[in-house]
């Protein structure tokens, strides 16, 4: 089965981004520059904008009443028209080892958020006010299809554990096929590729609300 019920958790989130972080070290160092697969960011936005996703899950859920009604104000800008609205900017003095240390450090603080917030807190997103499992879940979407995204740039392999990508669909895609293969198919529902009989989709979400 392609959708799992079992809970995403934090080590699944630690999983995750050291997989990504692991994948992206192998990266030639002159490409960051070049496109990230079919986005119109450079690989080095891409990270940065991955980093940006974790870091605000984690500040979602940080207060001590966390918002229900919008994201903590930030300030989120772009460093040239076109490119991702970021809080979250890699010096670019530190190359791409450091580019990278910032994901990991990203993905630590949601990491260490869903580990001690409790499970009745609630926090504003735009696809669903969700618990921590929710932000779990799509700090690991966000994660594995962007590397998807770099990857394809950057010319590496990059394949997830069909189990991490069965639990996320099980989580934030109820409405997936249930009996085609589990990275297909989040690739699928996050409009990234086909499946026998579905064409790719040009508009997508995930539901974040807590499980009923």
């Amino acid at each position: 089965m392609t959708i799992s019920r079992d809970a995403v958790t934090a080590d699944d989130v630690e999983l995750a981004v050291r997989l990504a972080v692991s994948a992206l070290r192998e990266a030639p160092p002159d490409a960051w520059d070049g496109k990230a697969g079919s986005l119109d960011w450079t690989c080095w936005e891409t990270v940065e904008h991955l980093s940006d996703d974790l870091f605000a899950y984690a500040v979602q859920l940080a207060p001590q009443a966390p918002p229900e009604d919008g994201d903590v104000p930030f300030v989120w800008e772009s460093r040239r028209q076109g490119g991702p609205k970021n809080a979250i900017h890699a010096n670019r003095d530190a190359g791409p080892d450091g580019l990278l240390q910032v994901l990991d450090a990203c993905g630590g603080l949601l990491v260490a958020m869903v580990r001690t917030t409790s499970p009745d807190v609630r926090a504003h997103h735009v696809f669903g006010a969700a618990d921590a499992e929710g932000f779990a879940a799509m700090g690991i979407v966000e994660t594995l299809v962007h590397t998807h995204d770099l990857a394809e740039g950057l010319g590496l392999a990059w394949e997830p554990p069909a189990g991490l990508c069965s639990r996320t669909l099980g989580r934030l895609f109820p409405d997936a096929p249930r009996d085609t293969d589990p990275w297909t198919t989040l690739l699928w529902a996050t409009g990234r590729a086909e499946l026998p009989g579905r064409p790719r989709l040009t508009s997508w979400r995930w539901y974040g609300e807590p499980r009923p």
